[in-house]
This record gives structure tokens, sequence and C-alpha cells, in this order.
């Protein structure tokens, strides 16, 4: 039988290798985002497509979310930088919401029309096939691992996801039947999609709130309430391995 000190051992090797996978995750995030970026706005602002060009500022703010994690584990204790990351995340939310909003609405009363674009289609596709994959991954690594912004950022590539394949219903009905409207009520959409992240990801500072009692389950009110999407961790107990997490900081 395995002793306590053995199994400490074991739960620190497991989130050092968590932490690793993370900053991997996070990265490959950064990349295809900065590319998604560069195509999405591009395309969008040769097209005159607000859902596009939304669709590529998303890209943005997610390469700002994902900066703000990688910030988070580049630090020797990752937890002390936790609040500030999701702080960070939210506020990129709120700035996507407000000018996607702001130009949805000038494109719809506007005398401006989105045009058929190729390239945002064939992105909206790709999206929609390799964001779901980092997405899941970063979502299971993070709840494991008891990070709340992991999570939160994970939450910002499933967007990606939805908003993909709102985009692409948008520009299909654009390019097949000229519905122009369609554009920028995609980008609405994409809009309101943000803001709800972006609160959600302000009130995680109370969600899995760590606490000083590192050998109890925490109540309702200390935290975790079995509610989080971060829930993987409560109150410094391991609950797959039912034994006190080992708080030493990560450096792996």
């Amino acid at each position: 039988m395995a002793t306590g000190v053995e199994i400490g051992s074991e739960v620190t090797d497991r989130r050092r290798v968590l932490a690793r996978r993370i900053r991997l995750l996070v990265a490959a995030t950064i990349t295809y985002n900065v590319i998604e970026a560069v195509v999405a706005i591009t395309a969008g602002t040769i097209a005159s497509s607000s859902a596009l060009v939304g669709f590529g500022l998303d890209s943005v703010i997610e390469v700002a979310s994902a900066v703000a994690v990688a910030w988070q584990f580049s630090g020797v204790d990752h937890e002390a930088r936790e609040r500030t990351a999701l702080r960070m995340i939210a506020v990129s939310f709120f700035a996507l919401a407000t000018y996607v909003s702001v130009d949805a609405v000038w494109s719809l009363f506007g005398s401006a029309q989105a045009q058929h674009s190729t390239v945002g289609l064939v992105l909206a596709g790709l999206s929609l096939l390799i964001m779901p994959g980092l997405s899941y991954a970063e979502r299971r690594a993070g709840r494991e691992l008891g990070s709340r912004s992991a999570v939160a950022d994970s939450k910002q590539t499933l967007l990606c996801t939805y908003l993909s394949g709102v985009l692409l219903v948008g520009l299909a009905l654009n390019s097949l039947f000229g519905w122009s409207w369609a554009d920028p009520i995609a980008a609405l959409v994409i809009a309101v999609v943000a803001a709800k992240e972006g609160r959600d990801a302000w009130k995680g500072d109370a969600c899995c709130a760590p606490t000083s009692v590192p050998e109890q389950k925490a109540s309702p009110q200390e935290g975790c309430n079995g509610t989080c999407d971060c829930c993987g961790l409560t109150a410094g107990v391991d609950l797959e391995l039912g034994v006190p997490q080992d708080r030493r900081n990560i450096t792996g």
C-alpha cells in the first residue's frame, strides 16, 4: 500500500505534467489564432463583412486570453496569478462584445453590404474542425489541475467553435441568397455570446476559491460547490485520490 509521502509525490508529479500540458496547448492556441486573425480581418475588410472582421478580432482576443494564461503559468506559483489572469480574460471578452456590437449595428443601418468571401467560408470550416480538440484538451487539463483561468481560456477557445458555426451560416446565407443582413446578425450573436463568457470569467474569482483548510472539503460558501466547471480539485484535497494535495510549487 502506498504511503502518504508516495501518494503526495505522485500528485505533485501529475500537477507538474498538467501545467506543462496547459503551456503547450496555450502555445498551439496562440499560433493558430494569430494566423486566423490575420486571414479573417484581411478577408473581412475586402468583403466588407462585419461578421468576418468580428471573428478575426475574436481571434485577437483569444490570443490575449491565451497570453494571460501563458503569463500565469510562466511563474513559479501560478495559483497566485489566477485572479489577475481571469480578470484579463474577462476584459478581453467585454472588449470584443463592444466592438462587434457597434460594427454590426453600423453595418445593418449603413449602406455597405457584405460580399461573398470564399476565404471566410474555408476559414470558418477549418476552425470548426480544429478548435474543439484544443478546447477539450485544455479544459480537461485545467479541471484536473483546478485552474479556473485554464478552464476560462478553454471556454474562449470553445466559443471560437460556436462562432465559426455562426459565421459559416451567416456567410453562406449571404453568398447563396444575397441576404446581406445575415452577416451583421451573425456578428451580433457573436457579441452576445462573448459578453456572457466575459461575465462568467469575471465571476470566476468566486468559483473553486482555495481555502485555508488543507484536509477538508470546502462547503459551498467556501468556494467550490460542485457546480463550477473548474471543480477538479477542492479545498486542497484531490477528489480522485482522496488525499491532501501537495501544495508545493510547480516549476516543470
